[in-house]
């Protein structure tokens, strides 16, 4: 290897090794706004996983998929156990989400793991809070991935 190109390719390192420091430096980041700090700002309200109203929705809205879809009947009939698994996970600068998980019991006796996200904005045209759900074992399509992983 000559030495004219064994000093180009020193010098070339050298230069990434100091663009990749100039990179990582903390004061180029973009800058952390929380979500009810921009001109479109969310209020950082969500209702709480216990809520009634939440779990309502979720009850109705699998029943309703499970009538038209899959034609089962199967509706969930309490929640036990409920518990906030997160809250705003993701960072401060992000939609607003509280991450949930309880135990649905069924009307076919058996109780399955539900877990579901409550976001600020998500309700209908983006007014309200919203919830997405899913109820381990019958994620027919497996939107939420196997065992609802992504709702975890």
């Amino acid at each position: 290897m000559a030495m004219g190109t064994m000093r180009t390719g020193l010098a070339l390192a050298g230069a990434i090794a100091a663009a990749a420091a100039l990179w990582s430096d903390a004061s180029l980041a973009r800058p952390l706004t929380p979500a009810e700090q921009r001109h479109h700002a969310y209020s950082g309200w969500l209702p709480a996983c216990h809520d009634p109203a939440v779990l309502d929705k979720i009850a109705a809205r699998f029943h309703q998929r499970e009538r038209a879809y899959w034609s089962s009947g199967l509706q969930v009939v309490a929640f036990e156990g409920v518990r906030e698994t997160g809250l705003r996970s993701a960072g401060l600068d992000y939609i607003p989400r509280r991450q949930c998980e309880a135990a649905a019991v069924m009307s076919d006796g058996k109780a399955r793991r539900a877990v579901y996200v409550v976001g600020e904005k998500l309700g209908v045209i983006g007014w309200g809070w919203g919830v997405e759900w899913c109820i381990t074992g019958l994620d027919r399509n497996l939107a939420w991935g196997a065992d609802c992983r992504s709702g975890r």
